[in-house]
């Protein structure tokens, strides 16, 4: 039975690398702005590796290892056409009568929804807070806490890079872009711990055992 248990986690991890590397390797080729396309994606570019170097002594769960995998084709995807060029965003813009592409809201939602479990199961294993009544708060504060920090950093990219920087930035027109960013990271957050929470516990639960 602890074999049958065991391929799965065996096999998730290895499959969600190598879809992660696929579509990485194939949003780079003819990306439409090369530094957008490695500004979308730093964050898959440095947390792959990371991952598999950390795995033996810190293995993710199930839950957490897919999440991960598909926000990296997310980012990957925004990061090859740029946010506001996305062809399913422009779709739906049509489709919905939208003002805008609503790609990049996609991702800001992305961007609160998946590292909630990841920051949930990091003070879970590692800190008193597993269980406690503030570990759903203090996991959404430090999820918006990272969605400020990230407009910090498309604010000094805008700095340094001037006009070049626009596609990175994504507003489309809109001044209230950098609030809306963090309003959708903050639902996204909010919506992850509320719908995944029992989920998690159990996974967390089963990796103990």
């Amino acid at each position: 039975m602890s074999l049958v248990l065991a391929a799965p986690r065996r096999v998730l991890p290895a499959l969600s690398a190598a879809v992660v590397v696929a579509g990485l390797a194939l949003s780079a080729w003819h990306a439409y702005d090369p530094t957008t396309w490695f500004l979308e994606t730093v964050w898959a570019l440095v947390g792959l590796p990371l991952v598999v170097l950390t795995w033996r002594r810190f293995p993710l769960t199930g839950l957490l290892c897919g999440l991960l995998a598909v926000h990296a084709l997310v980012l990957a995807l925004g990061g090859h056409y740029t946010y506001a060029r996305v062809p399913l965003g422009d779709w739906a813009r049509d489709v919905f009568g939208l003002d805008r592409n609503p790609y990049d809201r996609f991702g800001h939602l992305m961007q609160g929804f998946v590292p909630a479990v990841l920051v949930r199961e990091l003070l879970s294993r590692t800190s008193p807070l597993r269980g406690s009544r503030w570990l759903a708060p203090l996991t959404v504060c430090a999820c918006l806490a990272f969605s400020a920090l990230f407009e910090m950093f498309e604010w000094a990219a805008a700095v340094i890079g001037g006009q070049a920087a626009d596609a990175f930035l994504a507003t489309q027109g809109d001044v209230w872009d950098t609030q809306w960013d963090m309003f959708c990271a903050l639902i996204g957050a909010t919506v992850s711990v509320l719908v995944l929470g029992r989920l998690h516990d159990r996974q967390l639960a089963a990796l103990d055992r």
